[in-house]
């Protein structure tokens, strides 16, 4: 029998996790690149790829978890998981912003990473769930 709170937890993590670490991924990008521009150009060039970074962060957040949910029968739960994901992964991606004034890139990085490794441990949470043995009923023989 599949375990939906495994499931959806697990989606949930796996999309928040994923999404939030793309959108930390380009602010480390970003502020990389910020040492080749000068001061000026740096206003102006540094929203274009941050806008697109949080795009695509929020769209790996949504279709992570959707992808991830897909063992949910209920078509509804499997969205709200997707949008769900998808605050969770923006949320991670402001609160990036702290984390880069008092750590730098180093903490920035650190951050990154750990968002990542949520994700990772979300979706096998995730996957563990969506077996046909996740929940034992009968309990131990």
């Amino acid at each position: 029998m599949k375990d939906p709170l495994a499931i959806g937890l697990g989606s949930l993590a796996c999309g928040m996790g994923f999404g939030g670490g793309t959108i930390v991924a380009t602010l480390v990008i970003v502020r990389t690149m910020a040492r080749h521009v000068s001061a000026e150009g740096y206003q102006e060039s540094a929203a274009d790829p941050v806008l697109l970074g949080a795009f695509a962060g929020l769209a790996v957040a949504a279709g992570f978890g959707w992808l991830r949910s897909r063992a949910l029968d209920n078509v509804w739960q499997r969205g709200v998981i997707a949008v769900l994901g998808a605050v969770g992964a923006l949320i991670v991606g402001f609160i990036a912003w702290p984390v880069d004034q008092l750590l730098g890139r180093t903490g920035l990085i650190v951050w990154g990473v750990a968002s990542l490794v949520v994700g990772g441990a979300g979706s096998a949470w995730a996957r563990k769930g969506s077996r046909e043995d996740a929940i034992n009923i009968e309990g131990p023989r």
